[in-house]
């Protein structure tokens, strides 16, 4: 089943850029109006993540923030009406969550079937192994849910190209060891890797973890990823401008531009 992921990536040529928000970070409303200044700047997708009491893949940045959306209120059901609002705005936009498999798991069926009424297009669960996701595979295709598999840095080949395969929207490859957060530089190794992968995948790429600047982003998509996720340096410009919204908007606005017009670089 195709989805908005399927019809971003149709064209092999087109990079896409997807910034990573904390839904409710630093509050539901805030969180709203700085998702949809990425948006209207010219983000290609949404990866959005429920703020879950132990992210243990994130760094420290998204873990301050998923407690400031804690702290403010924001619960699963906040969550749920966040997206329902975005989905409203932005009817063709993909979306694709990340989110801690217990909070998939302690509602079973009906959460996957509930995504898919909103319209959400993926989801990946950081947390939880391939080896044990047979049950969460199956309900992301029984409600038309793309899956999402994350490669890490050390994960051996053979494996690799089988997470290629089980990734119905896009393959998430982690750019380094370690949680998320932002990167001054990336070894040669993470760049060739993606060349690497890229060469052998029939399903697009994404990579996150670190990336921070424009020139990094450029780098990643010239050597074979057709997408870039970012969330930590947003997550932290709202952190040291929590009195100050506009100012992130401003921030998070002109990176997105930045990012856009280098497309054509």
């Amino acid at each position: 089943m195709t989805n908005r992921f399927n019809q971003l990536f149709a064209n092999p040529q087109r990079k896409a850029f997807i910034p990573f928000f904390t839904l409710g970070d630093p509050n539901p409303e805030s969180s709203f109006e700085l998702i949809c200044t990425a948006v209207d700047a010219g983000a290609d997708a949404l990866e959005l993540g429920f703020p879950f009491s132990d992210p243990i893949t994130d760094g420290p940045v998204n873990q301050r923030s998923m407690h400031r959306a804690l702290k403010a209120g924001t619960n699963y059901e906040t969550c749920l009406t966040l997206l329902r609002r975005i989905r409203k705005k932005y009817p063709s936009l993909p979306i694709g969550l990340l989110l801690y498999y217990n909070l998939l798991y302690m509602r079973g069926s009906e959460a996957y079937a509930e995504f898919s009424e909103i319209g959400i297009d993926a989801i990946v669960c950081s947390d939880l192994p391939f080896d044990e996701s047979e049950w969460h595979m199956q309900k992301l295709a029984d409600t038309g849910l793309g899956c999402i598999q994350m490669i890490a840095p050390n994960t051996p080949s053979e494996r690799a190209v089988s997470l290629l395969k089980h990734s119905s929207a896009f393959t998430y490859v982690i750019s380094r060891f370690g949680t998320t957060g932002t990167n001054e530089h990336f070894e040669t190794e993470a760049l060739t890797r993606i060349e690497s992968l890229s060469q052998v995948s029939t399903q697009p790429i994404v990579v996150g973890f670190g990336i921070s600047k424009v020139p990094q982003v450029q780098d990643f998509w010239k050597h074979g990823a057709n997408g870039v996720i970012i969330g930590s340096l947003f997550s932290l410009q709202i952190e040291n401008s929590l009195h100050d919204i506009p100012s992130v908007q401003a921030f998070i606005d002109g990176f997105i531009s930045e990012v856009q017009a280098s497309k054509a670089c």
